[in-house]
C-alpha cells in the first residue's frame, strides 16, 4: 500500500464552525454531492470505495494480506472520500475542505509549495501568509504522536518534524490556537486527481484527532439521507438538545479499545437476524482477538456495511430464502422486481443488529435499495463481504440516526431522528 509523505506543521486554526451551548457545531458535505449523477451512479460509486475502504483496514489491522488491498480494482484512484467538513486554518483563515473519517487521527491538509500533491479546488495553504504557523520541531510531543517521523526538511529547516502517514441560539466563528496540523507536500496512494476536498479531518481515538485536541469528551453526527443534498450535522461537545429531532429511544453499547489498533472505535456486535432467521453465527465471528485482527468498527469512511464472507453468506441465503423473487447478482444480493411492480417497494425482511446492551432495527430505507439496469428493476441489499474476518458498520446503515460518541465513558449512543431537524 503506497503511503502519504507529509510535514507537520503547528498551526492556529480558526474553524469555520458554529458554536452553541457547549458544543461547536459543523455541517457535512456529501463527496458527490451536486455532481448530478444518478441514484444508481450514486449506489454504484459507494460500492466501489466501501470494497476498496474494507480491503485498506483488513490490511492495516493484519487481517490480509497488502495484496488483498492491492487486488482491489480502483485501488489508487480517489475512494475513500463519504463525508467532507469545511473550517479554516491560519491567520488570516485559508479554507479547508477535509474527509470526516473515526477510522484515523491525524488532520491534515495540502500545503504550499506541494511538488507532488493531487488536484484540488480550492487553493492550497500557504503557511507563509499565516501569522501564527509555525513548524513542529522533532522532539515534540505531536511528533512523538506520529507512527514514523524523522528529522529534517528541504523546505522548512533541519529539525522539522517530517513524517510517513499511511491510510474524519448563540452562534458564531470558534478559533482554536495551537493545533497540531498536518501540512502535505507529498501525497498518493488513495488520493489523486480530482479527489474531493484537501486532505483528512481524523475523528479516532488517538492523541491527534481533531476530537482529541479540541479536548472534547463527546462527539456525534447525524447523516442524511445518503443519496440526497442536504448536509449532515457534526457536534463536538453535548448540547442542551443534543437528542432534538429524535424520532426514538436512545440505546448505548460500549466501545471497545484494542491496543493493536487504538485508533478504531470497536463495538461488541452479538449477531445478526433477518426476518425470522437469526444467523447462525457465534458471538466470535464479530468479536476482536487478542492478536488485534478481526473484530467489529463502526466507521465514518465506510458507505456499504461489510461482514466476513461466511457471515456474509449466510445473510444472502436467509434473505434468499424469504425472498420469493429471482435473484440477479449475489454481491450486492439483488432481486428481479417484476414488471408489473416496477416503481412499488417490495416486502423484505427486517434486518437487526444485536449488540451489547443494545438493537439495531434497522429501516427499510438504510439496507434496501432500488435500481434500474438494462430495462429490468432490481431491489438490492446494501451489504457486502468484506473478504476478511472483519465487520464495518458503515454509513448508509447509519442514515436518520443520531450516533454519539461517548470519549469519557467508552460508548457509544444512538437514536432514530429527523437529522436535518438536529
Amino acid at each position: 500500500m503506497k503511503k502519504l509523505t507529509l510535514l507537520l506543521a503547528l498551526l492556529a486554526a480558526a474553524l469555520s464552525i458554529s458554536c452553541s451551548d457547549a458544543a461547536i457545531r459543523t455541517q457535512l458535505t456529501r463527496a458527490d454531492a451536486g455532481r448530478g449523477l444518478t441514484r444508481h451512479q450514486l449506489l454504484r460509486r459507494m460500492a466501489r470505495r466501501s470494497k476498496a475502504r474494507a480491503a485498506r483496514l483488513l490490511s492495516a489491522t493484519g487481517s490480509s494480506s497488502p495484496a488483498t488491498a492491492s487486488a482491489v480494482p480502483g485501488m489508487n484512484q480517489p475512494l475513500d472520500t463519504e463525508y467532507v467538513v469545511s473550517f479554516a486554518i491560519g491567520t488570516p483563515p485559508q479554507p479547508v475542505q477535509a474527509t470526516l473519517d473515526t477510522g484515523s487521527d491525524l488532520i491534515w491538509t495540502q500545503c504550499q509549495p506541494c511538488p507532488s500533491c493531487f488536484d484540488q479546488t480550492l487553493p492550497y495553504y500557504d503557511p507563509s501568509l499565516s501569522s501564527t504557523s509555525a513548524v513542529l520541531p522533532c522532539n515534540s510531543s505531536a511528533c512523538q504522536q506520529l507512527p514514523i517521523s524523522s528529522c529534517g526538511a528541504q523546505w522548512w529547516g533541519t529539525n522539522t518534524c517530517v513524517y510517513t502517514y499511511s491510510y474524519g441560539d448563540k452562534s458564531g466563528d470558534a478559533a482554536v490556537p495551537g493545533l497540531a496540523f498536518g501540512c502535505g507536500l507529498f501525497n498518493n496512494g488513495v488520493y489523486s486527481a480530482n479527489t474531493t476536498g484537501t486532505g483528512i479531518a481524523g475523528f479516532g481515538r488517538g492523541a491527534l484527532s481533531l476530537p482529541s485536541q479540541l479536548k472534547v469528551d463527546n462527539f456525534s453526527y447525524c447523516f442524511t439521507d445518503i443519496t440526497g443534498s442536504t448536509p449532515s450535522p457534526v457536534l463536538l461537545g453535548l448540547p442542551e438538545n443534543l437528542y432534538a429531532g429524535a424520532t426514538g429511544a436512545v440505546q448505548t453499547t460500549p466501545l471497545i479499545q484494542s491496543s493493536d489498533n487504538p485508533t478504531f472505535y470497536y463495538l461488541s456486535l452479538k449477531g445478526i437476524t433477518v426476518g425470522s432467521t437469526r444467523l447462525a453465527v457465534p458471538e466470535s465471528a464479530f468479536a476482536l482477538t487478542k492478536n488485534g485482527t478481526g473484530g467489529t468498527i463502526i466507521d465514518s469512511g465506510t458507505a456499504v456495511t461489510s461482514l466476513p464472507p461466511r457471515v456474509y453468506g449466510l445473510l444472502h441465503d436467509a434473505f434468499v430464502s424469504q425472498v420469493k423473487l429471482p435473484v440477479t447478482s449475489d454481491e450486492p444480493l439483488c432481486f428481479a422486481v417484476p414488471s408489473a411492480a416496477a416503481g412499488k417497494k417490495q416486502e423484505v425482511p427486517k434486518l437487526v443488529l444485536h449488540f451489547e446492551g443494545a438493537t439495531l432495527d434497522l429501516p427499510r430505507e438504510n439496507y434496501v435499495f432500488e435500481v434500474d439496469e438494462g430495462g429490468q428493476s432490481n431491489m438490492c441489499i446494501a451489504i457486502f463481504s468484506s473478504g476478511g474476518d472483519m465487520t464495518t458498520i458503515g454509513n448508509y446503515q447509519q442514515q436518520n440516526l443520531h450516533v454519539l460518541y461517548d470519549l469519557a465513558g467508552n460508548k457509544l449512543s444512538f437514536v432514530p431522528a429527523h437529522c436535518d431537524k438536529v
